[in-house]
């Protein structure tokens, strides 16, 4: 069986290059890799082009989902992997990915691994990636485009990756398939490397868009509303005179923020760190939710005027067929 694997970049300058050393480097080496840049200004372009062995699509002002399915439509093997340039990857995680799909499944999933250089890495990767593969559900997992692997059938079927969607596209293509209920399975081994945002101002714009582009396609209303009323009914117990509604909010925060605290002390070994992260855990769990809310209204607003990524589009896209494809 043949693999093409596929990534989108835009500006990765600083990443590019540890990962395509990550791909040399596979006990599993792809067949093929193909790249689009969706216009590049940083040097990654003139990297790309110095590169051994990439097939590299230039296509200026794509986004994501555009540069994927261009990138898609250029591999010449129905077997493919979708990677992210900002990673890198272990050396077995390519044949770990392909185990499923030689196995007989639609869709393999990866998962993510956060490289955790400092207290403050520690503390943000814990409020929303596992520690190990163990806190997965296989049932019910979304895997990130960072680690996932298919066959060209399972992307054609639900009409490849959503253009008209800016970010959360990955999403997306796992809600339909999850809908088509595709034969996917886990791959613990198969894990990608990932840095998680440099600063809180870049925290808060990514989750923002994130949240924004889930309101845009119609993604985890339930979730989003829950949020909304879980944090409404927080300031109505803060602003009570009443004693029992702040305990109660009291508890309900401890429950809430106790996994999240948890990883963070199981990625921290100084005991001065752990107790420190018990403060610190719980207020980018906060600071995260905070974003999500306000993403997720502007994205509303934009719905309501007519505008935005979901101009033209359903919000809630229309139910796919219960077979496998």
């Amino acid at each position: 069986m043949k693999v093409t694997v596929v990534a989108t970049v835009l500006n990765t300058a600083d990443h590019v290059d540890g990962f395509l050393a990550s791909m040399r480097a596979q006990t599993r080496a792809p067949d093929e890799i193909v790249i689009a840049d969706g216009g590049s200004t940083d040097g990654t372009l003139e990297a790309l082009r110095a590169a051994d062995g990439i097939m590299l699509i230039e296509a200026p002002g794509a986004n994501i989902a555009r540069g994927r399915n261009l990138a898609i439509a250029a591999a010449t093997h129905d077997v493919i992997a979708v990677a992210d340039a900002d990673c890198a990857y272990v050396p077995g995680w390519l044949g770990a990915l392909l185990a499923p799909i030689e196995d007989g499944a639609d869709v393999a999933m990866g998962w993510t691994d956060p490289v955790v250089g400092s207290f403050y890495e520690a503390c943000l990767t814990s409020v929303n990636l596992p520690v190990s593969p163990d806190e997965i559900d296989p049932d019910s997992f979304m895997p990130s485009a960072r680690a996932v692997a298919f066959r060209r059938d399972a992307i054609e079927v639900i009409g490849g990756y959503p253009e008209w969607l800016a970010i959360g596209e990955d999403m997306w293509v796992n809600h339909r398939w999850r809908e088509r209920r595709l034969d996917m399975r886990f791959a613990p081994e198969a894990v990608a490397r990932w840095r998680v945002r440099p600063t809180l101002g870049a925290t808060w714009i990514q989750y923002m868009r994130y949240a924004r582009g889930d309101a845009h396609a119609g993604m985890h209303p339930e979730r989003h509303a829950l949020r909304f009323a879980v944090y409404g009914g927080l300031i109505l117990a803060l602003r009570s005179e009443r004693a029992l509604p702040k305990l109660l909010a009291l508890v309900g925060a401890i429950a809430y923020a106790r996994t999240p605290v948890r990883r963070a002390w199981r990625r921290l070994a100084s005991s001065r760190e752990r107790v420190l992260a018990t403060t610190v855990v719980p207020a980018l769990l906060a600071f995260t939710d905070i974003a999500k809310i306000a993403g997720y209204a502007s994205g509303l607003l934009d719905l309501l005027r007519g505008g935005g990524a979901a101009r033209g589009h359903a919000a809630t896209p229309p139910p796919a067929d219960a077979g496998q494809s």
